[in-house]
């Protein structure tokens, strides 16, 4: 390329910059499958990411459409909890995030699988099972917790739940 001296130095900056912009916009969304299926398929290390989360969260206020420590919904705290400790990125809405993996029975829960709740005529809920019976979730009521799938109240909203590993 004959580029004058002058301007050569920050063609060479503006296109370097460019070009790693355009590659990081080109990532994918959908994580490796060796890293997706190792850490989702090994409950002794999902429910321990998990619980490290926890700490991390707890407590953390209810915001509806928040997304940090300020305030988190449940459909944000999922998708920035699989992001932080899974490197997978998930939708950001509750019922794009119903949508994933495949459908498995209340029975074959584990840690790390998807559990939703219809919560009023419309009101969509999500958390992520800890361990036999635990689900971790962003409650409107208390904030960033883990509640007990055998609670009544949580038996009579059950939806369903979606495994995202193989």
């Amino acid at each position: 390329m004959n580029l004058p001296h002058h301007l050569s130095i920050p063609f060479l900056l503006c296109w370097l910059v460019l070009s790693a912009l355009l590659l990081t916009g080109c990532q994918s969304t959908i994580p490796e499958s060796s890293h997706y299926s190792s850490s989702l398929s090994d409950p002794a290390y999902a429910r321990s990411a998990l619980y490290e989360q926890y700490q991390e969260w707890k407590g953390v206020p209810y915001r509806d459409g928040g997304e940090s420590r300020r305030g988190v919904d449940c459909s944000g705290f999922i998708q920035l909890t699989f992001r932080e400790q899974f490197a997978i990125r998930l939708p950001r809405d509750t019922g794009s995030q119903a949508q994933l993996g495949r459908s498995i029975s209340a029975r074959q829960l584990r840690p790390g699988d998807l559990v939703f709740f219809h919560i009023g005529k419309q009101t969509r809920h999500v958390g992520v099972v800890v361990e036999k019976n635990k689900f971790l979730h962003a409650s409107t009521s208390k904030g960033v917790m883990i509640s007990d799938l055998n609670q009544p109240y949580w038996q009579r909203s059950y939806w369903q739940a979606r495994r995202l590993s193989q």
